[in-house]
This record gives structure tokens, C-alpha cells and sequence, in this order.
């Protein structure tokens, strides 16, 4: 097809009247945000002021406070978290805030998951234990009927501690910040939950009532052989992680509605008479209780839920829930089972959550992951949904949930342990947020920033989760042009909708009806009963579970190949319904919905699925449809509805070989092996720009479209790229260096854009696709003038701020890394030094030059002739210099600042202390950096390279002016 090259010239443009695109706004919710770690709430008013600025200063937009384990040798300053000094603090915080337009968000709680010193052990997380017995008729049990919990104590240390010596329950122990307690299981005999007899002629008996106190069973064993399953409520003994002082105690019972209530009054008594306005969310990290030894699988009102939701008594089916075969019927008994679960978690813990926060006009930001439920129904019932990690497919729950349900915003825990302390440059986060960009994120917080005290010695106050935002990291001195990056990306991203064209169907019934053992299971034994499961629970978290499936295999696919989607749910798919051709869920349109080679669905879903096809929707079966209900509940009853809808799919021949399609009403189903063909059999597109190693994310706003592309592979681009979106113009924007102005565009006769682009590795563009012409300058596109020339001459070497002191300028003639410098101040030094040289102006006549620093460690400040030029904070550093700014003889600065490693290094080989935090101190993320106390150490660690590190090249370059 003859391609139509479309040329504007400025004349023309300035003749359409329209008018000229602008950079969105910066609002507070643009900027990135972080995690503000309280670490013992050694927190005050002059402090908080201080940090409040440089955080604002920086280009930060908001905070999340989050009390957190203390400081050795600062005791004193500790305030136990709710008391009236502590609420203070945060009233003063909540102040300051507001003077300097930051926002604030605040953990539920101390550390995670939700607990502390008030959760009695009535509210505490439970769990159950199976004892089983064995009668022939006519005899009567011997054994008492007892249970008593496997003590077990474990630290976040590692180090043992005699549980005789710990007073119950744990909260009114002493010293717990040096305890560190992550779990304890105390030797507490457990009462009876429920006795039950089963006979081998299908005869179920209640004996509960029949077991006197002191655990006697009173009952001769009537005709036939009978087991007895006596199962006892105990308590899981989970621990709040990294609780801040005050803050320790049991975990909550996240299945208990009241549980969560008693814990919640505790905030409406320390609030009681505040103003919390400037609050704008509260938060809760990651599910967590199940990261232990054992399950927290109950709750005392788990049989009534069960049968109320069910429709039968769970109790009449102990030996299928806890049968380890494989068999259809405990299969079934475990869905129901999880599925109870799932609803108490969603019904009883973040409902209720989110009604509270609520009723004080604040927001819930939510971590679902990691959940023993379906969690795009958990993040689908929250205000911010909030993902974390470096995986996509992670990302893709949090998001899609926002997308599916038109949330705004979707946020992320980012950069978490990109590697290890003290290594990640500004490069890498960025290149970790672009990956989140392209999962559909768009509300950054780091992970995290600790306040610290003024006068603390260096480093001051560190969390031991890698990467460390603080300003006692040097790279906080450019610290603001990421965050600069991020603002100006994320004002793109918050606008308008998710523009995803598939809805895949998670099937969490075919995961939540699997029976085995394999180790993402977690389930645990009986020590009584080794036969038997006492575990139950998957635990969803991305696509861990599920890397054998045809889900996982298409949705790689999916994400491979360009194709744009979301997950959706069950629950959220009955919201769901079809216009036009396309389904439209509460928050957005999609084209078709693919379910891939599922196996089981509810008669409810499939229904819904038959009346969105009869209204005009196109389903997508991968390989087989399903074909069974799950669980037991109304099993032929359901079962039975279901082959009837299944009956009325007549399938037939396409067009397309490999396709079969069932027309039902204004639509059709449609079935095959070659997910490409069937996309392709249901009108569904995909951005051909993946091809070429573009990570990209589409949005709309009313008849335009916004991409964001970043170059993740290792080419540079220099091309012509394809998009989806129609349109008249495309407007470039450069987030970096804010850059913007019409691309360059061809067109085919269908109207399909072609749109050029240049991106180095690791770089990253906005496109704006708008239906009208617009008016506006042309994107400084950059084409090579000539050969590069090295700038030659004598290069000085000044060192401006850092330590443990400032090494003394030297010279010399090619610039090379401070630390070849032999002497210790340059191998040691952390902080920010000044390479400067001059030189005469190009005797090549060019529009413009590039500069281009060659490798950096790690960023770098670039000033001309006194006027900065850029800040580079990798991975590439290269910089447009307009010949305008050159003068004969030019004055060039190259300001470059290292990371923290070399000054840590130096600490750890003379042997000055600075880990001195209560509780996790101070894990190594990689094992060979562990010292002989299980810490981490830098003290074997070679010099890192810093400063400029090969010659400095001036190449003459033309900007071409025809978009």
C-alpha cells in the first residue's frame, strides 16, 4: 500500500487556528511519593520541619508515614505509636504539610500486617489443628481428647529464646523491640473446636457435646467402623513485622469482621479531636500473615459462614477437606472452602477497612497481593490499588483492577531490593519505573526515605531495604531530576483511561480446586496426624501458582506481542455488560474477553458470558471451554445448567481453519488452538512496536490517545514505528529533558500512523495522538553533521561536598575515575566532585553539537560557559548543546556524584559502627555479602568506580525542522 507522508509546515499550522499543546499541569499527585519510615517514631517537631523541606525541595509530592523498629542509642527519643505524643507528631507533620503542599498517607498500623499490643487473643489470627481417632462398634475411646500447640518461637534474628521466659500473651513482655519477634506459638492446651464421627456406612455423628471438660467422650461406638475427627482452634502466632515501639503484638484475625473493629477503635481513640484533614489515605501493606510457620486458615465463626455461603455443613465433610489423595470430591470440599475464605477476607476485613477510612473522608491504598483470595476482587474494593517487585505479570493484578473498575490511580511500592545496599544508581530506578509505567502504574512511591536526625553521624537513619532515598545518600543531589522525570510522566499517565483492548479471565476456580503438594502450596502436617493436611491455602500473588498453565502462557503472549489487557474476575465480570460489540466493565471498553484452556467456571459466570454474547460481545476460548462448575455446593443443580448452556453452542467452520465459532444472539463464541488467529478472528490489534524491544502503555482521554514508550531493549531506535491509534498530528514529548513539539508521521491509505522516533537504551518518550491538527513547534529530531571530536586539554578535578572527606584537586589530561587515584580520601569518598576543562569553539559550522560523556558513575550535572545544560542520570549521557551556547573559548563543568558504596566500604573496614537498628539489622539482599553475624557487610567489597570514566566527545548534529 502506497504510503502518504504528511508535511506541516509552520505556515500551514498556524493557518488551522488551533491551539498549541502545553505540558499537563504538575499537581501533588503527579509527583512520585514515598514511604516515610518513623523508625522507633523517634521523630520531633524541628526534625520533621528540616526533613519536610528537603523532601519538597527534591520534587517529592507526598508522604506515607510508617512507624517502623527504632535506633539503637536513641531510646529516648521514642514515642509509642498512638499514644498523645505520638498523635502530636503527626498532627504537626499533617501541618507542615499542608505549608509545603505535600501529601500525606498513613499506615494502619505499625510494620505489617495489621496488629499490635491491643489485639487480645480473641482477636489474634487462628488457625486449626486435626486430631483423629479410631473406634470399632461397641468400644469406647481410651484417649483424652486434647490438643496442645507445638510451641515454637521465632525472631527475626534467628536467635533462639526460651519461650518459659516469655509472659502470655506477648504484648505485656518488655524489651520487645530487641526481641524482634516474628512468630510464637505458645503451649497452650486448645478447647474443642468440634468432634465428629464418621462410620464406613456413610453415618455422620456431632459428639461435640458429648465430651465433658476435662476432654473425656462420653459415647460407645454404635454399628460399623468410625473415625473421629477432633479439631481444635488454636492461634497462628503471627507477629507484627517490624513493628515501631508500641506497635508490637499479635496480628489480627483478618477473617473476623469484630476483630478488625476492636483494632480500628484504637485509631478512633487517638484520633479522637484531631484534625486529619491533610490525610489524605490510609494504607495497608501486603496480606503477610502466612509468611511463617503454618497457615492462619480459621476464624470461630468459620462453620456458620461456611454453611450460610455453602448452603451445607462443612462439618459432615472433615474427611474429604482433609483427604491428601487427589479426588474429585475433596477437590470440590476445598473449593468451597477457599472460596469461603476469600469472601471472609474481602467481606470481613477490607470492606469494613474501607467503610472506616470512609466515614473520616480519607482513601484506602491497599497491597492485595500475597492474599489466600481472589485479589483483583480485593483490589477491586479499594480506592489505590497498590503493586510492588519487578515482575509485569505482579503489576498486571493491581492494575488491571484499577482499569477494569475506572480508578485513577494505581500505585506501587517501587524499588524494592533492585539489588544490593548501597549499589542502585538513579539509572536503575528509573529503568525499574519505567517497567512499572508500562504495567499500567501511574502513582510511584519509593521505597522509602527514613527520617533521620540533623545531626545524626553518617549515614544516619537507614531501613534495611535497599534502596535508600535519603539525603545522606549523595545521590540525592539529583535526586530532583528523576523525580522531575516522573512527574512529568505520571501528569500523562493520571489523565484519562486505560485504552486495553482483551479482558483475561483469571481462573482462580481452577486454581482454588487443585489438590497436590508441591511447595507454593504451603500446606503443613498435623504433628498428630501426619496423613492428613492442616494447610488448605494457595496464596495469590502474580503468577506464582500458575506457571504450568495456558493463563500464563498466554498472557506472556498478550504482553510479548503488544496486545494490550487486563485480568478481570468473576465478581467483577457480572458488572459487566456488552454495547455495541464491546463489553463495557464499570471503568472502561474492551473488544473481547479470552479465557484460556479454563476448566472450570461458575454456572453464574457462564451465563453472564451467554447473555453478553447474545447482546453482541465476541468470547475467546483458548483450546477448551469449560466445562464443569466447582465446588460442591448444588453440585447437580449447577451442573446441570451449565451442560445446558454448553448445548446450546453449536459450533461450526470459519474462515479461518484453526477457528470455530458459535453464533448466539448478536454475537458468537469462538474456540481454537492459535491465540493469534482468534485475536485476530475478533478484531483485536495489536502495537507492532513491541517488535522492535518498546515497552509501551496506551491511555485515551475522549477522542485522543496518549502513549508512553521506553526503549527497553538494547538498540537504539531510530525509526519509523506503527501505532494503533488514528489521528491527525502526533505531538512528542520528552520526559527527560522536556522536550516537545510535532513528530514526524507517515500514514497509509487506512490511515494507520507510522511515527518516528530516536531513543536510546533506556530512554523514554510521551506521544500525544490528537484528532485534530495542532499547533505547535517541531520535535528537535537529531541527525549526525559530522565525525566526533574529543575535547583535548587539561581536565581539573575539584571535589565540592561528601566525605569522609573532601579530597584535594588534582589534574590531569584525559578525565578518568577519582578513585585511579591512589590515595585513600579518593577511594573512599562519597559526595559530588567538579571535572572542568576548556575548549575552543568547533571549526565545523553546525546548528548544534552533541556532547556525550561516555559512561558515568553515576550522574552528572553539565554546566556551559556558566548556564546548566542538564542534569544526566543515566544510562545515557548525552546532552544537545545549541551552537548558540558555544563561545570561542568555552568553560565546560561536569558535575559528577557517586553513590554511597565507597564511604560505606571505608566505614566497615575501620570498623565504625553504624548498624545500629533494633529488630532486622541489617540483612544483605545477596548471600555473599553476609558477615559471620548474618549482617551485611561491604568490608570484602573492591572500590566502585566513580566520576567520569572515558573521554569527553563533541559530535556537530542538525535538528531537522519538517515533522
Amino acid at each position: 500500500m502506497i504510503k502518504k507522508i504528511f508535511l506541516f509546515s509552520v505556515f500551514s499550522l498556524a493557518l488551522s487556528g488551533t491551539s498549541q499543546t502545553q505540558w499537563p499541569t504538575i499537581t501533588q499527585a503527579n509527583k512520585p511519593w514515598t514511604r516515610w519510615w518513623w523508625e522507633g517514631s523517634g521523630v520531633d517537631k524541628e526534625g520533621l520541619s528540616a526533613a519536610m523541606k528537603l523532601y519538597q525541595q527534591a520534587g517529592l509530592g507526598g508522604l506515607e508515614i510508617t512507624p517502623i523498629y527504632g535506633v539503637k542509642g536513641a531510646e529516648d527519643k521514642f514515642l509509642n505509636f498512638l499514644t498523645p505524643q505520638w498523635t502530636e507528631m503527626l498532627q504537626y507533620t499533617l501541618n507542615e504539610a499542608a505549608k509545603l503542599n505535600l501529601g500525606i498517607d498513613m499506615a494502619t498500623g505499625t510494620g505489617w500486617p495489621f496488629g499490635g499490643p491491643w489485639v487480645k487473643p480473641a482477636d489474634a489470627c487462628k488457625n486449626i489443628h486435626l486430631k483423629t481417632y479410631s473406634l470399632k462398634e461397641g468400644e469406647e475411646l481410651k484417649d483424652t481428647i486434647y490438643f496442645t500447640q507445638k510451641t515454637m518461637v521465632r525472631t527475626v534474628s534467628g536467635k533462639p529464646v526460651d519461650i518459659t521466659t516469655l509472659s502470655y500473651p506477648i504484648a505485656t513482655n518488655k524489651n520487645l523491640q530487641t526481641c524482634a519477634f516474628d512468630q510464637v506459638v505458645y503451649p497452650i492446651p486448645l478447647d474443642l473446636h468440634v468432634l465428629m464421627a464418621y462410620s464406613d456406612k456413610g453415618v455422620v455423628i456431632d459428639l461435640t457435646k458429648k465430651v465433658n471438660a476435662k476432654g473425656k467422650l462420653n459415647w460407645k461406638a454404635p454399628k460399623g467402623n468410625w473415625n473421629l475427627y477432633a479439631l481444635f482452634m488454636g492461634w497462628h502466632g503471627k507477629q507484627v513485622e517490624r513493628a515501631a515501639p508500641g506497635g508490637e503484638g499479635d496480628v489480627i484475625d483478618h477473617f473476623n469482621e469484630q476483630a478488625l473493629k476492636n483494632y480500628l477503635s484504637e485509631f478512633d481513640k487517638a484520633f479522637k479531636g484531631k484534625d486529619l484533614s491533610g490525610l489524605r489515605s490510609f494504607f495497608n501493606d501486603s496480606y503477610e500473615v502466612d509468611d511463617a510457620r503454618g497457615q492462619s486458615n480459621w476464624t470461630p465463626e468459620f462453620f456458620k459462614e461456611f454453611s450460610a455461603r455453602r448452603g451445607y455443613d462443612l462439618r459432615n465433610e472433615l474427611p474429604s477437606l482433609y483427604q491428601i489423595e487427589k479426588s474429585e470430591k475433596t477437590a470440590r470440599v476445598l473449593y468451597d472452602y477457599r472460596l469461603t475464605i476469600s469472601e471472609l477476607l474481602l467481606e470481613k476485613f477490607t470492606k469494613p477497612w474501607h467503610t472506616w477510612a470512609k466515614e473520616k473522608g480519607k482513601l484506602i491504598r491497599n497491597q492485595s497481593h500475597g492474599s489466600p483470595a481472589n485479589i483483583l476482587d480485593l483490589y477491586d474494593a479499594i480506592d489505590i490499588p497498590e503493586t510492588e517487585g519487578k515482575n509485569a505479570m505482579r503489576f498486571k493484578f493491581a492494575t488491571s483492577a484499577a482499569n477494569v473498575s475506572g480508578k485513577p490511580l494505581a500505585s506501587a511500592e517501587a524499588s524494592t531490593w533492585l539489588n544490593e545496599h548501597f549499589v542502585s544508581k538513579l539509572s536503575d530506578v528509573k529503568k525499574n519505573l519505567d517497567d512499572y509505567f508500562v504495567g499500567g502504574v501511574n502513582h510511584i512511591f519509593y521505597h522509602g526515605t527514613n527520617y533521620s536526625p540533623q545531626n545524626d553521624a553518617w549515614p544516619g537513619w537507614l531501613f534495611y531495604a535497599a534502596v535508600h532515598f535519603t539525603p545522606s545518600n549523595p545521590f540525592w543531589k539529583d535526586f530532583g531530576t528523576l523525580n522531575n522525570y516522573v512527574a512529568h510522566c505520571q501528569s500523562f499517565l493520571q489523565k484519562g483511561k486505560s485504552d486495553n483492548d482483551v479482558l483475561v479471565y483469571f481462573p482462580y476456580n481452577d486454581k482454588i480446586s487443585e489438590v497436590n503438594n508441591e511447595a507454593d502450596y504451603r500446606q503443613t502436617y498435623s504433628e498428630h496426624d501426619p496423613k492428613h493436611v492442616s494447610g488448605f491455602l494457595y496464596h495469590f500473588d502474580g503468577m506464582n501458582g500458575f506457571e504450568k498453565t495456558d493463563f500464563k502462557t498466554s498472557s506472556d503472549m498478550l504482553l510479548e506481542k503488544g496486545y494490550t489487557f487486563d485480568f478481570i474476575s468473576d465478581k467483577q465480570l457480572e458488572l459487566t455488560t456488552s454495547t455495541g460489540g464491546l463489553l463495557e466493565t464499570t471503568g472502561n471498553s474492551y473488544k473481547t474477553i479470552l479465557l484460556s484452556n479454563t476448566k472450570y467456571i461458575s454456572l453464574q459466570t457462564f451465563t453472564k458470558l451467554a447473555d453478553l454474547v447474545k447482546s453482541g460481545a465476541t468470547v475467546i476460548f483458548y483450546k477448551d471451554s469449560p466445562s464443569l462448575v466447582p465446588g460442591l455446593s448444588h453440585l447437580k443443580k449447577n451442573q446441570a445448567g451449565l451442560d445446558a448452556l454448553l448445548k446450546q453452542l453449536n459450533y461450526s467452520k470459519t474462515s479461518v481453519t484453526s477457528i470455530q465459532q458459535a453464533v448466539l444472539g448478536k454475537g458468537k463464541f469462538i474456540k481454537g488452538d492459535d491465540l493469534s488467529e482468534l485475536l485476530k478472528f475478533a478484531s483485536v490489534s495489536r502495537e507492532s512496536l513491541a517488535d522492535k524491544g518498546l515497552g509501551f502503555v496506551r491511555r485515551k482521554l475522549g477522542t485522543g490517545h496518549y502513549y508512553f514508550i521506553t526503549n527497553s531493549g538494547t538498540n537504539r531506535i531510530n525509526d519509523y514505528v506503527s501505532i494503533e491509534s488514528k489521528g491527525a498530528t502526533v505531538v512528542l514529548f520528552d520526559p527527560m529533558f522536556e522536550r516537545k513539539g510535532l513528530a514526524k508521521i507517515k500514514k497509509d491509505d487506512g490511515g494507520k500512523i507510522e511515527v518516528f522516533l530516536q531513543l536510546e537504551p533506556g530512554e523514554s518518550c510521551i506521544l500525544q495522538v490528537t484528532p485534530t491538527i495542532v499547533n505547535d513547534v517541531l520535535f528537535p529530531y537529531s541527525k549526525s553533521n559530522g565525525s566526533a571530536e574529543v575535547l583535548k586539554g587539561k581536565w581539573i578535578v575539584k571535589f565540592l561536598s561528601g566525605g569522609p572527606v573532601l579530597p584535594a584537586s588534582y589534574e590531569t589530561e584525559n578525565p578518568a575515575p577519582w578513585t585511579a587515584q591512589s590515595a585513600a580520601d579518593y577511594q573512599n569518598f562519597s559526595g559530588t566532585a567538579e571535572y572542568s576543562t576548556t575548549f575552543d569553539k568547533p571549526t565545523t559550522n553546525s546548528e548544534a553539537y552533541q556532547l556525550d560523556l561516555g559512561k558515568v558513575e553515576e550522574s552528572a550535572e553539565v554546566i556551559l560557559n556558566g548556564k546548566k545544560m542538564a542534569t544526566l542520570i543515566g544510562p545515557n549521557y548525552k546532552v544537545i548543546i545549541p551552537a548558540a551556547s558555544l563561545q570561542d573559548n568555552n568553560q565546560l563543568q561536569i558535575v559528577v556524584t557517586n553513590g554511597m558504596a565507597n564511604r560505606i566500604i571505608d566505614l566497615e573496614k575501620r570498623g565504625v559502627e553504624w548498624k545500629k537498628f533494633y529488630n532486622v539489622n541489617f540483612p544483605a539482599h545477596d548471600a555473599e555479602n553476609r558477615n559471620k553475624d548474618n549482617l551485611f557487610t561491604a568490608k570484602s567489597w573492591t572500590v566502585r568506580p566513580s566520576g567520569l570514566t572515558e573521554k569527553v566527545t563533541l559530535s556537530p548534529i542538525t535538528l531537522e525542522h519538517k515533522p
